[in-house]
C-alpha cells in the first residue's frame, strides 16, 4: 500500500492510499478503494500485450 499526498493550500493535505499491483507489488495509479485486480502501469501494459497476441 502506497500513500501520496495531494498538495492542498488550506489545512491538512489529503492523503490518498493507492493499491499495490497484484502481480509485482509496485504502487498503482488506482486508489485502494477500486474493486478488482489492480495492476501497475508496467504490468497493465504487459497484460495487454499478452491478451492482444493470443488468438
Amino acid at each position: 500500500m502506497s500513500e501520496r499526498t495531494s498538495g492542498r493550500t488550506a489545512g491538512e493535505p489529503a492523503v490518498t492510499v493507492y493499491a499495490d499491483c497484484v502481480l509485482c507489488g509496485e504502487p498503482t495509479e488506482h486508489p485502494e478503494t477500486v474493486r478488482g485486480a489492480t495492476l501497475c502501469p508496467v504490468c497493465e501494459w504487459q497484460e495487454a500485450q499478452r491478451t492482444a497476441c493470443s488468438g
